[in-house]
């Protein structure tokens, strides 16, 4: 074993400078090498390692730089107030629930949103309703939220204090979230938006509009995933009508009292970056971006989806559920990722692993999908080379026993998730759990979305749905050796 298992492990994988189609968003900080602020910045990396000392600023009590930062980022994406998030998108989405909620109250929340959600309800003991993701038959991916379904819980829970969404999803699909935050707005509900990929939104018009501008509450965006700053790197924006110094409170409080200035550097690069060539070089990456994908999409078995496909899976929501109503389902499209889609009969875990072997590190992978993640720092030729190496592939090799991700109603809440933390659990064999009462969040990867929530039961159909994927394979969160963890029966 190497006495420095992870410095050598990483200093091996730099070495093999594969082009960068996934996060940061710097792409090995070619974004800092842009101007000759951010060329100094990197060239002195590590004399910017400091803390709080006197000539600097104090991140919790901000009066100089830090303050003067902050106020040119809620400036720029004209918030109320804006922070600046050295813990992450999660710190942002910690903050967000426990400063927008109280213990006790009723919340709906996308069925498909990140496990931070999900953590904060429970930390804050609030009460989740769910709403339903709907997935396409054909890109075998979640793309949407239920309208008709979110339509349906919030007249069901008019209590509900607020909302809690994604803008956009992993694959760059946008729900409709001008729609959603109309009608919470009517119903007096809070609208919170996980934007963690979506920082970059707005700053073009063939972009999809921020989720601040389109009068959400409150949203966390997830700086290191598509602008030139560093991994561990967030915003967190607030509108007009939140109380400030509750959430000054809350941020504070899931901040790091030892913030790192590298970090807030980078940040305040990224915003400067983004204000100052932001519309320019977003245009440049679209424009290479639609002509790659052009040539790309006339590879046999291939296809890249675009702004043109977004019609076409409203029309496959209409008919998957017999609809005829003029609900846009999916809003918009982030043209600054690729979602290469396969046909069934092709895996596209085996695609993500024949891109890694020609030098190309993709984002993620699924059954029939490879996500790529691009940023104004993607050189042409390295859209170049994607298509070659892809144009090369031989689809025979990612062949694979054709899986279709299925749909599933929520299953009903017995217990609250917090309530789970504190009761008696048990390891129950799959053929036993029926009835029971689930004490984790069982999620198969691919979709992402539990089939089932803590404190839910166990009903047939999540059941029957549980071996459907295990017997093709897919891997499920929460389920070991065919065994469920399950909460004691009183």
């Amino acid at each position: 074993m190497s006495k420095l298992p992870i410095l050598e492990g990483v200093l091996k994988y730099v070495k093999e400078n594969n082009i960068s189609f996934c996060m940061p968003g710097h792409k090995g900080g070619k974004g800092f090498e842009y101007t000759s602020m951010g060329r100094e910045f990197i060239q002195n990396l590590m004399k910017f390692d400091i803390t709080e000392v006197e000539g600097v600023d104090n991140l919790h009590n901000s009066e100089g730089i830090i303050k003067d930062a902050r106020d040119l980022l809620s400036r720029f994406y004209g918030s109320k107030k804006s922070y600046f998030l050295v813990n992450g998108s999660t710190s942002g989405n910690m903050a967000m629930i426990f400063s927008s909620f109280n213990e006790g109250d009723k919340v709906i929340v996308e069925r498909n949103c990140h496990r931070s959600i999900f953590n904060a309800i429970i930390m804050r003991k609030l009460k989740p309703v769910y709403v339903k993701n709907i997935i396409s038959e054909r890109l075998n991916a979640p793309i949407a939220i239920d309208l008709e379904h979110f339509l349906q819980v919030i007249e069901d829970n008019d209590d509900a204090k607020g909302i809690v969404v994604t803008y956009p999803n992993y694959y760059g699909i946008c729900s409709n979230l001008e729609f959603i935050i109309d009608k919470a707005k009517k119903h007096g509900m809070k609208v919170l938006v996980d934007s963690a990929h979506g920082a970059h939104f707005g700053v073009n018009d063939n972009l999809p509009k921020s989720a601040i501008k389109l009068g959400a509450d409150m949203v966390v965006t997830s700086t290191h995933k598509t602008l030139s700053s560093l991994t561990q790197t967030a915003y967190l924006h607030v509108n007009d009508g939140q109380d400030i110094n509750k959430v000054d409170f809350y941020v504070s409080a899931f901040l790091s009292t030892s913030p790192s200035y590298l970090f807030l550097c980078s940040m305040d690069y990224a915003r400067f970056y983004l204000e100052s060539y932001g519309e320019v070089e977003y245009e440049k990456l679209l424009n290479i971006a639609s002509y790659y994908r052009g040539k790309i999409n006339k590879i046999k078995g291939i296809h890249i989806i675009g702004i043109e496909d977004i019609i076409n899976l409203d029309a496959e929501i209409k008919r998957y559920r017999n609809e005829s109503n003029d609900l846009n389902y999916v809003w918009n499209l982030d043209a600054t990722r690729y979602v290469i889609n396969l046909n069934k009969e092709y895996d596209g875990n085996l695609l993500l692993s024949y891109l890694r072997r020609f030098g190309i590190q993709a984002e993620m992978s699924d059954i029939s999908n490879v996500v790529l993640i691009f940023s104004p720092f993607s050189e042409e030729k390295e859209f170049k080379r994607l298509y070659e190496i892809l144009k090369k592939c031989n689809l025979n090799d990612l062949k694979k026993k054709e899986l279709s991700l299925v749909q599933y109603d929520i299953p009903k809440a017995q217990i609250m998730p917090y309530e789970v933390i504190d009761k008696e659990k048990e390891f129950v064999k799959l053929e036993d759990c029926l009835g029971r009462i689930s004490a984790e969040n069982i999620v198969p990867y691919p979709p992402g979305i539990p089939i089932l929530a803590m404190g839910e039961l166990i009903d047939k159909e999540s059941l029957d749905i549980i071996k459907y994927y295990k017997s093709n394979g897919t891997d499920i969160l929460g389920i070991q050796n065919d065994e469920m963890k399950v909460v004691i029966k009183n």
